[in-house]
């Protein structure tokens, strides 16, 4: 009932934001730390940007505020802004990391056996999770996006990871 009430209500206000402008704590977990920021959507292959503030460019070229999806090119030299799979921004990477010991250990024989038997297990969960009617559990790509304003610079910087690629990027404000 109290829900019901400040539903009804709180669209009355045109000064009351919805979203929390910085992460902030909601008992013991901090917003943005659930796994829609972490994991992004399940049919998603891109990690979730939220921008809270509108965006705009010389031209005049403005992005609103709401979710994104967040691409990286081939080439890792810019950043592309999605919404609904429709690309609507690029934006320049100006600097990218690899974590190449995960490949090491990809080709370690003692971690692919581990990996073969994981496998395994998931697919016996699988086969009982679709007898059950469940969908299938998938193995999660830790992927995270995250924008923030520099006051110095007058500028965006834009953060990406994607299992073991992380870039930064930035966008000049206007």
């Amino acid at each position: 009932m109290l829900e019901g009430q400040f539903v009804d209500h709180a669209f009355k206000f045109d000064n009351l934001r919805y979203y929390a402008v910085t992460p902030s704590s909601d008992f013991a977990t901090s917003l943005g730390g659930d796994s829609i920021y972490k994991y992004s959507l399940k049919e998603s292959d891109y990690p979730t940007l939220i921008l809270t503030d509108p965006l705009k460019d010389a031209d005049g070229n403005v992005l609103i505020p709401g979710h994104y999806e967040l691409a990286i090119s081939d080439l890792r030299d810019y950043f592309i802004l999605m919404q609904s799979k429709k690309p609507l921004a690029i934006f320049p990477v100006f600097k990218v990391e690899e974590d190449m010991s995960e490949q090491d250990r990809a080709n370690d024989k003692e971690y692919q056996k581990i990996k073969k038997k994981q496998e395994k297990e998931r697919k016996k969960v699988n086969k009982k999770r679709r007898a059950a009617g469940m969908s299938e559990d998938e193995e999660k790509i830790y992927m995270e996006a995250s924008i923030e304003y520099i006051p110095d610079g007058d500028y965006f910087l834009i953060k990406y990871e994607r299992g073991t690629i992380r870039a930064w990027g930035a966008i000049k404000s206007y």
